[in-house]
């Protein structure tokens, strides 16, 4: 299969996540315009993009809910699993640790750092934080592919490069601090200061 689209990847976790929800709730399969208007996207979108994993049915009650999960995965997930690392283990860091923990099966957070000497060598939100002296040989130690920041902005790119050199492959940056980053690693940029403005000016013009 080729190299899927960066949006067309994200779709695909949003779907999941819907279907596995269906799936708890005892629906066995579903409409392309019902996952559609779970998503506020058009029903052509959502064929196209699970077209495009080689996905298809010819039954008229629609996609079977269980047998789309266990595809989308086999896009997505690998099969010995992915582990990610926290580092920076305050309000926000934890949020996501506790969040996250049991959601997938193929990625879990399994360490977390942080500067503070009070919080080394204790379990946090379920996962044992480390000094962040010992980032790199526990990143090779745990087979750490992922790197989520959650450090001060200021911090933002130094960590990044020790993470990088550590062998980290993809990067989930929550700081406000732009990074760079080398082909060879993935990074993913979410400023929750941006996506509030872009909320608070579409609420300005619906209010205008």
């Amino acid at each position: 299969m080729n190299k899927l689209p960066e949006k067309t990847i994200g779709r695909l976790s949003e779907y999941r996540r819907t279907l596995l929800n269906c799936l708890a709730k005892g629906k066995t399969h579903i409409y392309s315009h019902e996952l559609a208007n779970l998503h506020n996207i058009t029903a052509v979108q959502v064929r196209r993009d699970i077209m495009l994993i080689g996905y298809s049915t010819t039954l008229k009650k629609g996609y079977d809910v269980k047998a789309l999960i266990d595809v989308i995965g086999e896009i997505i997930d690998t099969e010995e699993g992915l582990n990610a690392a926290i580092i920076g283990i305050g309000n926000l860091g934890r949020a996501i640790a506790t969040y996250f923990k049991g959601k997938r099966t193929k990625l879990k957070i399994a360490a977390t750092f942080d500067t503070d000497p009070e919080k080394s060598n204790r379990v946090i939100s379920g996962v044992k934080c480390y000094p962040m002296s010992e980032l790199n040989r526990v990143i090779k130690e745990q087979d750490i592919s992922i790197g989520i920041l959650t450090v001060p902005p200021e911090d933002a790119a130094a960590v990044t490069e020790t993470l990088i050199m550590a062998g980290v492959k993809g990067i989930l940056n929550y700081t406000s601090t732009p990074l760079n980053v080398s082909p060879n690693v993935h990074l993913e940029e979410y400023d929750m200061i941006t996506s509030l403005e872009k909320v608070a000016y579409f609420v300005k013009q619906k209010e205008d």
